[in-house]
C-alpha cells in the first residue's frame, strides 16, 4: 500500500470534507441533468418504446420540439409502402388540449393543459409502447376513454375510474400506466378513435409523423438510406435511436435550459475546487511535521510532491464511490415519488472525469503547503 493511500485511509477524517464536496459537486450536476433529461424521456417517451424501426418525418424536421408542425402529407404512405422491405405502417399523433375534472362535493376543479398521445391498442400494434399491459391495451379500446401516468393523477384531479371533460368532450379515466412521469404537461393516451373524436387529427390530407415496421428489422439502415435517397425532399427517414438522440440535443439546446446547466456545472467545479483544494492544504499543513520527518531521512521535494498528487488522486476516487452511492439514493427516492429521472453513461463518465480533474488541481493548488516541510520544523 502506497504512503499516500496508508494517510488517507488512516487519517479519513480531515479528508472527509473534500470528499463531501466532490460528492455534493457531482450529485448537483447529475441529478440537474437526470431530471432534465427525465424530463425529455417523458415527452418522447411513446414514441421511442414504439413498434418501429423507422420513423418518416417532415424533410426539415430536426426534431419534435421545434417551430416546424410535424405534418406530412396524405400521398407519402403509399410512396413508403412502395418498398419491399416496408411490412405496415401508422400514422401518430401528439397533441395539446385542455383538461378539466368533474370534482365531487367538497373538492376543487382542476385546469390542466395536457399532451394528448395517440395509441392503437391492438395487439402488436406499431404505436402501442411495448411496456403497456393487455389491461392497458383493453382499456383503451372503449371510445372515449383515457389512460394517464399514475403520478399524474393528482394533478389532473381524478382517479382511476373517474369522468372528466378533454377539449370539451366527456371522457373516462380506465387504467393508469407508470414511466411516463412528467413535471410539465401530464401526458393523456387515447386510442386512434378517440383522437378523431376529440378532433385532435392532423386535418385534411395531412397525417402525424409515420412510424414503420419492417419484415427485417436488421436491415433497417439499409432501408432508411433507400428512402432517403428516393425521398426527392418530401420526407425524411430516421432510425429510432437517431431520432432519439436528435430529440434529446434539441431539447437541452433550448436556450433556458443550457443557462440552466452551465450555471449549475459551473457553480459544481466552483463548491468543488474551493473545498476540496483547501481541506487538502489544510490537511497537508496540519502533517508538515510528518513531511519534514521524511525530508530530514532524505527524501526529495518531488517525491513529496508525488505524494501530495497521488493523495489527490485517492480523495477523487473517493469522491466518486461517494457521488454513486448518494446518486443511487437520489435514484431510489425518484423512483419511489414517480419522479422520472435518466443519466447517459456518456455524461456520467463526463461528470467523474470533472471530479477527477477537480482533485487533481486541487492537489496541485496545495502544493504550497509543502514549501514548510523542512527538517527544521522538527526544532520548533
Amino acid at each position: 500500500m502506497s504512503l499516500a493511500l496508508a494517510t488517507l485511509i488512516h487519517e479519513w477524517r480531515r479528508y472527509q470534507a473534500a470528499v463531501i464536496a466532490l460528492a455534493f459537486s457531482g450529485v448537483l450536476i447529475l441529478a440537474l441533468f437526470g431530471l432534465i433529461s427525465g424530463l425529455f424521456r417523458s415527452l418522447t417517451a411513446t414514441l421511442d418504446r414504439s413498434r418501429a424501426d423507422l420513423i418518416i418525418m417532415p424533410p426539415k424536421v430536426e426534431s419534435i420540439f421545434g417551430p416546424i408542425a410535424i405534418e406530412l402529407p396524405g400521398r407519402i404512405a403509399p410512396q413508403i409502402y412502395l418498398s419491399p422491405e416496408v411490412r405496415d405502417l401508422s400514422p401518430w399523433e401528439l397533441s395539446g388540449a385542455d383538461w378539466r375534472n368533474i370534482p365531487g362535493p367538497g373538492n376543487t376543479q382542476r385546469r390542466v393543459y395536457v399532451l394528448v398521445s395517440m395509441v392503437d391498442p391492438a395487439p402488436n400494434a406499431i404505436t402501442l409502447p411495448r411496456d403497456f399491459s393487455k389491461a392497458t391495451m383493453t382499456a383503451l379500446q372503449e371510445p372515449l376513454s383515457v389512460v394517464v401516468d399514475r403520478s399524474a393523477l393528482g394533478a389532473l384531479g381524478v382517479k382511476v375510474g373517474d369522468m372528466a371533460i378533454l377539449r370539451g368532450q366527456t371522457v373516462v379515466v380506465r387504467g393508469a400506466v407508470e414511466g411516463y412521469a412528467s413535471v410539465q404537461s401530464p401526458q393523456v393516451f387515447v386510442s386512434r378513435d378517440s383522437m378523431i373524436r376529440l378532433g385532435l387529427m392532423s386535418q385534411g390530407d395531412r397525417t402525424g409523423p409515420l412510424l414503420v415496421r419492417l419484415e427485417d428489422p436488421a436491415k433497417a439502415v439499409r432501408v432508411r438510406d433507400a428512402l432517403n435517397a428516393r425521398a426527392n425532399g418530401d420526407y425524411r427517414a430516421w432510425l429510432p435511436a437517431d431520432l432519439s438522440r436528435a430529440n434529446e440535443r434539441a431539447f437541452m439546446e433550448e436556450q433556458i435550459i443550457g443557462i440552466v446547466l452551465g450555471f449549475s456545472f459551473f457553480l459544481s467545479v466552483l463548491i468543488g475546487l474551493g473545498i476540496t483544494s483547501q481541506t487538502l492544504r489544510g490537511a497537508i499543513a496540519s502533517n508538515i511535521r510528518e513531511f519534514a520527518s521524511l525530508r530530514a531521512l532524505g527524501v526529495s521535494m518531488s517525491a513529496l510532491r508525488g505524494v501530495v498528487l497521488e493523495l489527490s488522486f485517492w480523495v477523487g476516487v473517493a469522491g466518486l464511490v461517494a457521488t454513486a452511492g448518494l446518486m443511487a439514493g437520489v435514484l431510489g427516492l425518484a423512483r419511489i415519488t414517480n419522479v422520472t429521472m435518466a443519466l447517459s453513461p456518456g455524461f456520467v463518465a463526463l461528470v467523474s472525469g470533472m471530479l477527477m480533474i477537480i482533485a487533481m488541481v486541487s492537489g496541485f493548488l496545495s502544493l504550497g503547503a509543502l514549501a514548510r516541510s523542512q527538517p527544521a520544523e522538527l526544532l520548533r
